[in-house]
């Protein structure tokens, strides 16, 4: 025991450097970098983005790739439209107040150019494996663009191991604890039905993974953000004074009011960039694993696509979040994390907190399935195609235990070295940002 108690103080030592203020700088910075390389693609594209995403939709499927472009980008948001979505913005808020929600807004939008020069790597740099399947991401950018194959192992040993935790046993504890509070049913009952459902759809592969998400992923963004908008809706007239009161937050010091203490700017600043980043994932080097496996020719088509995930996941979903807490008040009521959420859609509407429960039953769910084809994707990178039905065995069985465990450890772990993942993926994204320049003239120039 006192093993695991020096362990795990050591791993929050490392995770704090992770999560620390020069990492979120380092990625934050690495976003402002591809804004200006990319001379504000984010903005000056983001209508075409969303057409290409959620109107057009139309793949020729004869190119190459697993699966569509709505496909891939439902698998990422499966990834990362999850629990950070409803605990991570109520934490950001309750302690480093309101003003938190502009950070994280901020985070988003510098996170989206971040967000597509990934994916322009991921379909560029992708190979075709023994499977006959697209293996692509930060560790093939990195090997094949940079010549660095043992920076693209380090980023994968790191992938590989955190989405055992933060995809997959955490994320089933969180579910297994909802559940019980609000439905009374046993952990391990929950764990069970879990690792069946799971399985159902992981063994297939990610052709199956695909095909669940690109129906789940839409239905439950569209029941949570129909719920927070009713809240929204009923009290729209408090909508302009909210907004004002969170950018006004962001540059000046929140009070201590109820049961919250109060936070300065630069508290504020941190909790909405941490929040903003582990929401999002812009920079950690996940979603261009889904992203690799898209039906196209052209990279840049793909990470126009990739590039309204982190509009949807912060610029949306966040933004829904964060309003229904200043909306009902309860904010500054001294509790945090899901609970407060769950308080705020109580006190918006009848039966707010089954939406809460249900979002996360929904949002664990699919975070478990984008994970674990970022870590057997990984996983094949360091020991080939055959230890991916081991790696898929493995994750099932963890999500059983996940759900009855208690996660201190594994928390801190998946924690600290989901934070690590963005050390080789920025390192790549900067020395290649030529490439990213190169690949997104060519297409525009010949569009």
């Amino acid at each position: 025991m006192e093993f695991i108690a020096t362990l795990d103080a050591l791993v929050g030592k490392i995770g704090a450097f992770a999560w620390g203020p020069p990492m979120l700088i380092l990625l934050v910075g690495t976003g402002i970098w591809l804004t200006l390389a990319l001379r504000g693609i984010q903005f000056t594209k983001l209508p075409y983005a969303l057409y290409l995403a959620l109107i057009k939709r139309k793949e020729d499927t004869d190119e190459p790739g697993d699966i569509t472009h709505f496909q891939a980008l439902m698998t990422a948001l499966s990834a990362t439209v999850g629990t950070g979505n409803i605990a991570g913005v109520a934490t950001a808020i309750a302690i480093g107040g309101p003003g938190a929600l502009f950070w994280m807004w901020m985070t988003g939008l510098v996170g989206m150019a971040t967000k597509y020069a990934e994916a322009v790597l991921a379909v560029k740099y992708r190979v075709v494996d023994e499977n006959g399947e697209m293996a692509g991401g930060p560790m093939y950018y990195i090997s094949k663009g940079l010549n660095m194959p043992w920076l693209g192992a380090v980023f994968a040993v790191f992938a590989s191991i955190a989405a055992f935790g933060i995809g997959n046993m955490v994320q089933s504890n969180s579910v297994a604890d909802a559940v019980q509070a609000t439905f009374n049913v046993p952990p391990a009952v929950t764990g069970v039905v879990l690792m069946v459902l799971s399985a159902a759809v992981i063994l297939g592969g990610i052709k199956s993974i695909g095909k669940v998400t690109s129906v789940l992923v839409p239905i439950m963004i569209f029941f949570y953000v129909v719920a927070a908008l009713y809240i929204i809706i009923t009290n729209i007239a408090g909508v302009p004074a909210a907004l004002a009161f969170i950018v006004n937050q962001a540059f000046n010091p929140t009070a201590a009011t109820g049961g919250f203490a109060g936070a300065g700017i630069m508290l504020a600043i941190r909790m909405g960039v941490a929040r903003g980043v582990f929401s999002n994932e812009s920079g950690l080097g996940s979603a261009p694993i889904a992203a690799a496996a898209a039906q196209t020719k052209s990279p840049v088509t793909q990470a126009l696509v990739s590039m309204t995930q982190t509009f949807i996941d912060t610029i949306i979903v966040c933004t829904m979040t964060g309003l229904v807490l200043i909306l009902t008040g309860v904010w500054s009521s001294g509790e945090t994390g899901a609970q407060l959420t769950t308080t705020a859609f109580a006190a918006g509407m009848p039966g707010g907190a089954y939406v809460v429960t249900i979002g996360i039953i929904l949002f664990a769910y699919s975070t478990m399935l984008g994970w674990c084809y970022y870590g057997e994707k990984s996983i094949e990178y360091l020991f080939g195609v055959k230890s991916i039905l081991p790696y898929r065995v493995v994750f099932i069985t963890l999500i059983g235990v996940g759900a009855i465990a208690k996660l201190s450890f594994v928390w801190n772990l998946s924690d600290t070295l989901n934070g690590l993942m963005a050390i080789p993926n920025l390192i790549g994204l900067l020395l290649l940002t030529p490439v990213i320049v190169s690949e997104t003239k060519k297409y525009f120039d010949n569009k």
